[in-house]
């Protein structure tokens, strides 16, 4: 597979769409699925024309995505009901709105989902994933949660954890860098700490203040994602790590571990070593140890697998991903990595293009597709 003619054919394939009246956006995530439909079927089945290829199976994608598009927002206005039009509060109200949504008629994933989306501004599409449901299914649970407290006075506010659940997950959409929402998400922390002395929430600040802290490292000039491994430490921003390090000591210290002290653990960690090869990888194990016993999440154990992998080797962390369910988002990524590390290129370049292919985003569709290319170009010399 040869990465430079795929890089020199992409602004030529892309300028094509454009011109056929596809927007700029959409024109781009199609341009990459084309490529990694290259980066799989171009090994065994190169094409005579290169460009015309790609510009086909480009432009197919991006009708493909334009109706999906359409009936995903024809089912989002049958299931949303928008409030009734009235003046905006002169005082920022956003985390008594975050309290009310959490009202205690509905469950905690219900109060949630309807938080995310009726304050949060995310889409039932960003719901869902973060969910780890089918876009239908949480536009289900939405338009029940709607309905639920439709009749009912808001003036029972909901508990804290499940508004700092709803803050989590804001956080994690903005940092994914789809939706510019992680400083609102950690503003609106910062009120509820001050508000409230509790651990949980102490935790959830210094949680986000250390992955903030990273932030404009993950990104190169040209926009492309850099792995935490690769980050140049010098761009972290050192007085938001010291401030959150401070507070999770403090949160620490009260004995009344949750699952955001532990996950604040992990990053501190990860922030505290001066190179990737001194991260104490046998800690952050244990700490994921704890998380698991916590929460049992999936999701924690597969970032665990990826710990082990680097305390004990590839194919401990491979024997770890091994009792997970394959379908978990970024499982294939896991695995081409460890697969990776471990020798096996060939799986790893598949289980690579597999992973862009499920991405989440376009910045690291864009990765994983690159790392599947560079792959299989050492496969071909």
């Amino acid at each position: 597979m040869d990465e430079a003619l795929l890089r020199s054919l992409t602004p030529g394939v892309l300028a094509i769409l454009v011109r056929r009246g596809a927007d700029f956006a959409a024109a781009e995530d199609a341009v990459q699925d084309a490529l990694l439909q290259a980066v799989r079927v171009w090994p065994a089945d190169p094409p005579r024309d290169a460009k015309g290829w790609l510009v086909t199976v480009a432009w197919h994608k991006f009708l493909d995505a334009t109706r999906a598009d359409a009936a995903r927002r024809r089912r989002e206005d049958l299931v949303d009901e928008e409030p009734a039009p009235g003046t905006a509060p002169a005082v920022d109200d956003t985390l008594r709105l975050y309290f009310l949504c959490a009202h205690p008629s509905l469950t905690p994933a219900s109060a949630v989902a309807l938080t995310l989306r009726a304050v949060g501004g995310l889409t039932t599409r960003q719901i869902a994933q973060a969910y780890l449901v089918p876009e239908a299914t949480m536009a289900q649970r939405i338009s029940r949660a709607k309905r639920t407290v439709s009749d009912v006075r808001f003036d029972q506010p909901g508990d804290v954890a499940t508004v700092l659940r709803v803050l989590y997950l804001v956080f994690n959409e903005g940092y994914s860098g789809d939706v510019d929402l992680a400083a609102e998400a950690i503003r609106l922390t910062r009120q509820l700490a001050a508000a409230i002395d509790h651990p949980e929430v102490a935790g959830l600040l210094a949680l986000m203040l250390l992955h903030h802290a990273r932030r404009a490292a993950r990104t190169a000039p040209d926009g492309s994602l850099v792995p935490l491994a690769e980050q140049d430490r010098g761009r972290w921003d050192t007085a938001l790590i010291a401030e959150g390090v401070g507070i999770l000591q403090a949160a620490l210290a009260r004995d009344r571990l949750g699952e955001f002290q532990a996950q604040a653990a992990v990053a501190a960690l990860h922030a505290d070593a001066p190179t990737a090869e001194e991260t104490d990888w046998v800690q952050i194990v244990e700490w994921y140890d704890e998380l698991t016993r916590l929460t049992d999440s999936p999701v924690v154990r597969l970032n665990r697998a990826v710990a082990v992998g680097e305390a004990d080797g590839p194919r401990a962390g491979l024997a770890a991903l091994a009792a997970l369910d394959a379908s978990l988002p970024r499982y294939a990524a896991v695995a081409a990595y460890l697969h990776e590390r471990d020798g096996d290129l060939a799986t790893a370049a598949r289980l690579y293009a597999e992973a862009a292919h499920k991405a989440p985003n376009l910045a690291e569709r864009d990765h994983m597709t690159r790392q599947a290319a560079r792959l299989n170009a050492r496969g071909c010399r």
